[in-house]
């Protein structure tokens, strides 16, 4: 699973993704697409239940669940007819998981706008547009082929039609088509389409230096707006956080403490980012490491276990599961299974976020 971060030329996305990385590249020259292949990279999901376990149980070493990010070049008005590469970059946010899109909510003389003038909810509506209108052609141009496979009574192509049409409508009520609620099989027989405005979504405000809470009229009108389309935003100072990220931890705890910060802004984007794309975290808890794992929410436990090796979700027997709470209670492993409060769960077990588990597998 990964996350494009996208947005106009000039608003932070490259700051802002070098800062997430802390990748130290040359400074992007002040001019659209000085970022023409999406550049990747991959980011630590801070996570304090980890160091709780670690209370208990002293590993070796930690590892946190990670996220894949990609960092898109920025989107122009006309992108969806090609306007500066756009056709190239809109095949890049087809590639993701979720969309970041970063809204600038500063003002600076010396950083010019490709609009001229610094509007978040325009630069919203723009890039929203863009991707709609390339659903949109994405669909009409796919729509004469499912028609003439449909023809010949093939079931999947009829349903292929009647979901293109669905979209098709929808998306001329100028809707994006995560609004539009489709059944797993609806979703499944256009899901090859890579449907951007389908996709979820999270706006990051990069705001000024001096906003570093998120507090500005601007940040409150994009909070407003994602309310009333059921998306989340996230307020980060792209330049503030790409400061602290070159800091040692001293100095950056000295730093968050000066702009009355509990922990940096990007670590609530890295959470907000995990959630945005239905994601959550298991822990496996032992003297060799204490480490999060990634799996989508309403995985199965042979699921989860695929994810630290096929061979486990292959040869699943069972899931041995406690919670962090009973190791808070019972204070270690051994205890918590003379309290019988070690669980025993099967093939169809879901997983729930924080489970600590061990899995007992055979092949």
């Amino acid at each position: 699973m990964e996350a494009g971060i996208v947005g106009l030329p000039n608003v932070g996305k490259s700051t802002l993704f070098n800062a997430l990385t802390c990748s130290q590249g040359a400074q992007s020259a002040n001019y659209p697409f000085c970022t023409i292949e999406p550049n990747e990279g991959i980011v630590n999901v801070p996570d304090e239940r980890l160091h709780t376990i670690t209370n208990y149980i002293k590993p070796q070493k930690v590892v946190p669940a990670i996220l894949k990010l990609v960092d898109i070049a920025g989107i122009v008005k006309g992108a969806s007819e090609g306007e500066g590469l756009g056709n190239k970059f809109l095949s890049h946010i087809r590639q993701v998981d979720a969309i970041l899109q970063v809204v600038r909510c500063f003002e600076d003389p010396d950083v010019t706008h490709v609009a001229g003038k610094v509007d978040p909810l325009a630069d919203i509506e723009t890039i929203e547009t863009e991707l709609m209108l390339a659903d949109l052609q994405t669909l009409e141009n796919a729509l004469p082929k499912a028609q003439r496979t449909a023809k010949s009574g093939d079931k999947e192509a009829k349903l292929r039609v009647e979901v293109i049409e669905k979209c098709l409508a929808h998306l001329h009520t100028d809707e994006p088509l995560r609004k539009l609620d489709l059944k797993p099989p609806e979703a499944k027989a256009v899901g090859s389409f890579g449907m951007m405005t389908a996709k979820p979504i999270l706006y990051i405000a990069n705001v000024d230096e001096d906003d570093v809470a998120g507090q500005s009229p601007m940040v409150q009108q994009i909070r407003e707006f994602a309310q009333k389309v059921g998306a989340g935003v996230v307020p980060v100072c792209a330049k503030f956080e790409a400061d602290l990220a070159e800091l040692d931890e001293a100095d950056r705890h000295e730093m968050l403490e000066s702009a009355g910060l509990a922990e940096p802004a990007l670590h609530s984007l890295a959470k907000e980012a995990y959630r945005v794309l239905g994601l959550q975290s298991y822990f496996t808890a032992g003297e060799k490491e204490v480490r999060a794992w990634t799996v989508p929410i309403g995985a199965t436990a042979p699921q989860a276990a695929g994810v630290i090796h096929t061979d486990f979700e292959r040869g699943f027997i069972r899931a041995e599961v406690y919670s962090l709470e009973d190791l808070e209670t019972y204070k270690s492993e051994k205890e918590i299974r003379n309290a019988g409060k070690l669980r025993v769960e099967g093939k169809s077990y879901i997983m729930q976020d924080g489970d600590i588990c061990h899995f007992l597998f055979n092949v």
